[in-house]
């Protein structure tokens, strides 16, 4: 299917790996032009050296800005125009009980996590409007419908995320701009991986099998039976920031594979 992305322009934030990596490599698959974003400026052009090698004939941009800087937040925003797909990926997790979440962490995860979107949102949808032709997707989770205990300010900061998604998205009415959130479900991002790596370590266990008994602990349920790969919620965005995907506004879609239990 040709998601008739030729031509058009992304930016996603926090991009170097992962799932957002990931989002970079299947939008300029479509033949979109892409600016990838990361924190720091060497693993930045290190992943914009990787993409322009593995896509040779395609636009590879990066611009580095850490989201909890604000001087270094405005530089990024400066350097945006004529952006017609807007990813909101950029976060930060961990887990931690609640009782040790102190006030530091909930600003901090709302400033990267939710005012990042914010920021981007408030700087690109004009330029769509004069436009009237864009996309904003943003990625959130599974967690801000289904917070966990153990990771409260995150599952908060997502659920934000939908929120403000919902509310764009009335600004787009007779327009061909859209706004929408995916609820992505337990992805094996790079971050996790690493997590990963290091309770199979210290329980002397097999990568693999470490996966899965992380899986079947706290998702038994999850139908694929296993991690869900970052190209698999690359896709669905992928699917969204097209012209094809017109009709969907407004919307929460679920790339969880049937973590959640709503309908």
């Amino acid at each position: 299917m040709d998601l008739k992305l030729k031509g058009k322009r992304a930016f996603i934030s926090g991009s170097t790996q992962g799932i957002g990596f990931a989002i970079a490599q299947q939008l300029l698959e479509e033949g979109a032009s892409v600016t990838i974003n990361g924190r720091q400026k060497s693993k930045t052009e290190q992943a914009k050296e990787k993409l322009q090698k593995q896509f040779p004939n395609t636009q590879v941009s990066a611009i580095s800005a850490d989201f909890s800087k604000k001087e270094e937040v405005e530089n990024l925003l400066n350097q945006l125009t004529d952006i017609a797909i807007l990813i909101n990926n950029v976060g930060i997790f961990e887990i931690e009980e609640f009782k040790n979440i102190n006030d530091q962490d909930w600003y901090r995860y709302f400033e990267i996590n939710v005012m990042s979107a914010v920021r981007l949102s408030r700087k690109l949808l004009p330029q769509m409007q004069n436009n009237n032709w864009g996309r904003i997707i943003f990625i959130s989770s599974e967690s801000g419908v289904n917070v966990p205990e153990n990771m409260i300010h995150y599952g908060m900061s997502k659920a934000a995320m939908a929120a403000i998604a919902n509310g764009l998205s009335k600004l787009t009415k007779g327009t061909e701009i859209t706004v929408n959130t995916i609820l992505g479900g337990p992805t094996y991002s790079d971050g996790v991986a690493a997590t990963v790596a290091q309770i199979a370590e210290t329980q002397n266990l097999e990568l693999e099998q470490m996966k899965n008994a992380i899986v079947q602990q706290t998702n038994p349920h999850i139908l694929l039976q296993r991690f869900i790969d970052p190209s698999e919620i690359a896709s669905l965005v992928a699917y969204l920031a097209s012209p094809l995907s017109i009709a969907t506004n407004g919307a929460s879609l679920r790339a969880d594979s049937g973590v959640l239990k709503t309908i």
